[in-house]
């Protein structure tokens, strides 16, 4: 099993994404009009003898190849209502490339922003005590690579959202976040986090949620034994100092407090 990757069936109804109408046939044409930019900027950058910025290298390293590749996933999208999860296989079949001209090809474009991938894998039968593993083959989500666009035709760049929209979408996330927070740590677990991941992180929550509880009733029961059996004013004599510096120490606990 590989490195960052994630069981099958686990996360999928929050990764996938439907695309909107005509979002692949943009994107695939992004992917096009980045190949030409990456070439004209690698010739500008050999003329002037300079180095490529990071976006600018993310660009100059697609190829005909990735585009070709791109071509197969954005199709995918589309027909399958953004569930892609081709195998290397498939895919080399599909654009008539080698399966490691295919491997390059998902780097180049995952580097680029023109997708998310996610590893996945899943449960097998098999002999022996504990659960057997493999890998399967990895999800893809199509995206808009927002570092590029400034080296993009400004006909191809997204227009800018009106003031009234990002100010709602400053208010949501406000009242999302003041939600968040008063929800408790097994709920905040659920809320945030799915899979198997959420529900080890929701058992920790839910623990944590008894401790602070029980923590909250002692300290509860204590205030109103206290106010129950106040102890008794001290005598404004001399010895009323002595008194209280007793009484201090013997209120102070022999040890931290679990609470």
């Amino acid at each position: 099993m590989r490195r960052d990757s994630i069981e099958e069936g686990t996360f999928e109804e929050a990764f996938f994404a439907v695309p909107a109408k005509g979002e692949p046939d943009r994107l695939l044409r992004l992917a096009r009009t980045a190949l030409d930019a990456g070439r004209r900027l690698k010739r500008a950058a050999r003329a002037e003898g300079r180095a490529l910025s990071a976006s600018e290298r993310a660009m100059a390293a697609l190829t005909a190849g990735a585009v070709r590749v791109y071509e197969e996933i954005v199709t995918l999208a589309r027909l399958n209502r953004g569930r892609v999860f081709p195998s290397y296989d498939w895919l080399a079949a599909a654009t008539a490339l080698g399966r490691a001209t295919v491997a390059r090809a998902l780097i180049a474009l995952e580097a680029a922003g023109f997708l998310v991938r996610q590893r996945r894998f899943r449960r097998i039968a098999g002999d022996g005590a504990g659960p057997r593993y493999e890998q399967t083959s990895n999800a893809y989500r199509p995206t808009l690579p927002a570092r590029l666009l400034g080296h993009l035709p400004r006909w191809l760049r997204p227009a800018p959202l009106p003031d009234d929209a990002v100010q709602r979408a400053a208010e949501r996330a406000e009242e999302q976040a003041a939600m968040l927070e008063r929800l408790s740590s097994e709920d905040l677990a659920r809320a945030t986090t799915g899979g198997a991941l959420g529900r080890v992180l929701a058992r920790l929550g839910a623990a944590l949620d008894a401790r602070s509880d029980a923590c909250s009733d002692a300290q509860r029961a204590k205030e109103r034994e206290s106010q129950n059996h106040p102890e008794p004013l001290l005598k404004s004599n001399g010895k009323a100092p002595m008194a209280l510096a007793l009484s201090a120490n013997k209120s102070r606990p022999d040890g931290p407090s679990r609470c």
